[in-house]
C-alpha cells in the first residue's frame, strides 16, 4: 500500500529548499504527456492518463507561483490538447531548458502491475550523466516518501527523450500504474497529487543545485 503522507509534513520538510536563494535558476519544461484525442492510459473507472498528468503538471505551477522567488518553469501544454512530440522537444529548445522532466503514468494486463519507472535517453551526451543520477534521485525519493515501488531506471529511444538530451537532462517518469488498483486510486484523490507534487519539486530542486549546466 501507498503511504499515507501528510501533506503538512512534507511542506515544513520542505519549507529548506523552497527557501534557498537560486542565484543560478534552472529552467525547467514540464512536459505533460498525451492531451486531447490522445488519452494516455485509460485505468479503473475510467481514470485517463492525460488528466491525471495535466493535474500534477498545474499542481507543479500553482506551487511554484506561491514562492517567494518562483522558478522558469514551461508546460508542454496547458490545457486537455494534443501537442506533437517534436514540438514539444522544440519547445525545450528554443527555452533554452536547464532540464526536461516528461510525465506519464502507466498501465499493464497484469493488475498486480506497480510502481515507478523512470527513463534516460539511450543516446549518450555530456548531460547522459546528470539525466541518469537525476533518474535514480526521483525513484529513490518517490519510494522512501510515498511507498512507490521502484521498478527501475531504464535506458529507452523514446522520441522527446532521444530529441532533447543533446542540449540539456532529461527524463521520463512513469508515475504508477492506472490500471492497479491502489495507485488508481491515489490519483483519485486531489490531496494525493499534491503531496505527489511536493516530494518531486523538492527532488527536482535539491538535485538540480548538485550540478551545473555544461555549455551553453
Amino acid at each position: 500500500m501507498l503511504k499515507n503522507v501528510s501533506f503538512v509534513i512534507l511542506l515544513l520538510k520542505s519549507c529548506f529548499f523552497f527557501g534557498q536563494d537560486l542565484d543560478a535558476q534552472k529552467r525547467i519544461v514540464i512536459d505533460v504527456g498525451h492531451g486531447g484525442k490522445d488519452s494516455g492510459a485509460i485505468g479503473i473507472k475510467g481514470i485517463k492518463e492525460k488528466d491525471v498528468v495535466l493535474d500534477i503538471s498545474n499542481a507543479i505551477l500553482k506551487l511554484n507561483s506561491d514562492l517567494e522567488k518562483p522558478l522558469d518553469i514551461y508546460l508542454t501544454r496547458y490545457s486537455d490538447t494534443l501537442i506533437s512530440l517534436s514540438d514539444r522537444t522544440k519547445l525545450a529548445k528554443a527555452l533554452n531548458a536547464d532540464l526536461f522532466v516528461s510525465l506519464h503514468c502507466n498501465h499493464s494486463d497484469n493488475p498486480d502491475a506497480r510502481g515507478v519507472e523512470v527513463y534516460v535517453a539511450k543516446a549518450m551526451s555530456k548531460y547522459s550523466d546528470d539525466a541518469t543520477w537525476l533518474a535514480f534521485q526521483l525513484q529513490d525519493d518517490l519510494n522512501k516518501s510515498l511507498g512507490f515501488e521502484s521498478r527501475g531506471v531504464k535506458f529507452a529511444n523514446f522520441q522527446v527523450l532521444r530529441e532533447t538530451i543533446s542540449y540539456c537532462a532529461s527524463v521520463l517518469l512513469e508515475l504508477g500504474f492506472l490500471s492497479n488498483e491502489d495507485e488508481s486510486t491515489y490519483y483519485q484523490k486531489p490531496e494525493s497529487i499534491k503531496i505527489l507534487v511536493l516530494v518531486i519539486w523538492e527532488s527536482l530542486i535539491r538535485n538540480l543545485e548538485n550540478y551545473e549546466r555544461i555549455g551553453d
